[in-house]
């Protein structure tokens, strides 16, 4: 099972980044516009459509605010399993965002990885603009 691990520092206090975090069903206006063109709720799963069209269904598994800590799976995509968790940290005059992924198969790594990286840098964007 592949991990990918990446993190971003965003200059906006942790109650600001995780209020838009935890948001889930504005992900596509509050937190990473573009990147995510619409989100819309089935139940208790999220039908997420990207920029570059894929759907996904993301069921949200915890949302914790004590810890700043937002857990989904997903569904629909190429992979075979998809586990991902966001964590808002305090950090010197702003916040670290924490993305961790679990997925299979392996070979989507790479691109689910890019995948991960252009969503951290259109969060850090869209958070610091205001």
């Amino acid at each position: 099972m592949a991990t990918l691990h990446d993190s971003i520092f965003v200059q906006a206090a942790p109650e600001k980044v995780w209020d838009a975090a935890r948001d889930v069903g504005a992900l596509h206006i509050r937190l990473v516009p573009g990147f995510v063109v619409d989100a819309q709720f089935d139940g208790d799963t999220r039908v997420v459509t990207f920029g570059n069209g894929l759907v996904v269904r993301e069921p949200i598994v915890s949302i914790d605010d004590e810890r700043r800590r937002l857990a989904w799976s997903s569904t629909g995509g190429k992979t075979t399993h998809y586990n991902a968790v966001l964590e808002v940290r305090p950090e010197a005059s702003g916040s670290r965002v924490v993305w961790t992924i679990d997925l299979l198969p392996n070979e989507l790594a790479n691109a689910v990885g890019a995948m991960q990286a252009q969503g951290l840098a259109t969060l850090k964007k869209t958070l610091e603009a205001g």
